[in-house]
């Protein structure tokens, strides 16, 4: 197979919503007001904790797609001030969050147990609550996502290839920095964790033979399988690859804002950051180079994302192993891209009404294991307001 990104189209609906006049999409999609209409419209499942399942509408996918959030719309009403990433969460909310990811997945892998036939990924990303809200390219929901999607390898085989240089399979351009000046410095700073369950990944392993992605990022392999989902040592490494690429992210571009090397306070491994990080030539180099740029590239400086954002994945690969990646997630990338996969979103109600109750009766199927799992209660919206799909109109 000869590996390459793919650009898949995936049609949506009409959405029934006003934005306000003088208002821009973004900065509506991010008030109270339209996540309680989300909720309404297309809600799921919703935690005590306010975890929320829902369908999305404007998806990646129309074989599966759903997506978790941690919705504190209604608890914080500034939107810059609300949780981004797993480790701004309360641990009660970060136990069921990883609860219920397990049983998304597992029902995933249950459905879909052939890799090569179907693509399987849950992908976390954090939104950046220092970017501007009315900024092109912000998320349109403003709170940390688990994204569950599924893509058939046929219509991956059958998609039209992807332009390598994309905007957002280059992250904007901004992977230069991590993936090619960077690579060996940032292999080598995640080789110093010690991992018991996620076992290092072979590059082979990592990448997608349909795709060739990842590219250039470590991997972790989970060898018991599945059932190490639902361990918490597994969500407790899971979160030290997080807290690793946090002082990364944070070191690199903090040299980047202030031109000093030290070792950012909030440093989780202080001590890596020092000997590997700031003992290094190249980072250092690469840094000031990048603070130059920004001292003399307005454009370019309004890109920068200041405060750690990242895209973390779990997905099957060729071989059907469960492997953990990271990423940074800059401007307009989304979470598929990491894998190669290049959605286009294209307004097209008659072909979604086609596929929507396929897709909807699969969201309702998993969303009884969570039912039955005793986290939360399920949402009755105009379109399932029992246990089953009702075509509108």
């Amino acid at each position: 197979m000869n590996p390459k990104p793919r650009k898949v189209v995936t049609p949506h609906p009409e959405i029934p919503i006003a934005v306000p006049e003088g208002m821009s999409p973004v900065e509506f999609f991010n008030s109270p007001a339209n996540l309680k209409n989300l909720a309404e419209e297309n809600g799921l499942f919703r935690t005590p904790e306010n975890l929320l399942m829902y369908r999305k509408l404007i998806g990646h996918s129309t074989e599966f797609d759903t997506s978790v959030i941690l919705d504190t719309s209604r608890k914080i009403l500034d939107p810059l001030g609300r949780p981004v990433r797993r480790d701004q969460m309360e641990r009660q909310a970060k136990r069921v969050w990883e609860r219920m990811t397990a049983i998304i997945v597992e029902y995933m892998l249950e459905k879909y147990p052939d890799p090569a036939e179907h693509v399987i990924l849950c992908g976390e990303a954090s939104l950046d609550a220092t970017w501007p809200l009315n900024k092109p390219g912000v998320p349109s929901i403003r709170m940390i996502h688990n994204h569950f999607i599924v893509f058939p390898v046929k219509m991956l085989e059958e998609a039209e290839p992807a332009d390598p240089n994309d905007v957002n399979l280059t992250d904007s351009g901004h992977n230069t920095l991590f993936l090619r000046h960077l690579a060996d410095v940032y292999l080598e700073f995640f080789e110093g964790l010690d991992l018991q369950i996620l076992k290092p990944a072979k590059s082979d392993e990592v990448s997608l033979s349909i795709t060739g992605y990842p590219q250039g990022l470590p991997g972790w392999k989970l060898e018991d399988g599945a059932q190490r989902l639902f361990d918490k040592y597994f969500w407790y490494e899971y979160e030290q690859i997080l807290l690793r690429f946090l002082d990364f992210y944070s070191t690199f571009f903090n040299l980047v804002s202030t031109g000093e090397e030290m070792v950012p306070p909030q440093a989780n491994f202080p001590h890596a950051v020092r000997d590997i990080l700031l003992g290094s030539g190249k980072f250092i180099r690469v840094a000031r180079d990048l603070r130059e740029r920004v001292i003399q590239e307005p454009q370019f400086a309004n890109d920068i994302r200041w405060r750690p954002a990242y895209k973390q994945l779990l997905y099957c690969n060729d071989n059907g192993d469960l492997i953990v990646t990271i990423s940074q997630n800059s401007v307009g990338n989304a979470i598929t891209e990491l894998l190669g996969i290049v959605v286009e979103r294209q307004k097209n109600t008659l072909a979604y009404r086609q596929i929507e109750p396929a897709l909807v009766n699969r969201l309702l199927e998993v969303r009884e294991r969570l039912i039955e799992a005793n986290l939360g209660e399920p949402i009755a919206t105009p379109h399932w307001p029992a246990n089953e799909f009702v075509p509108s109109g």
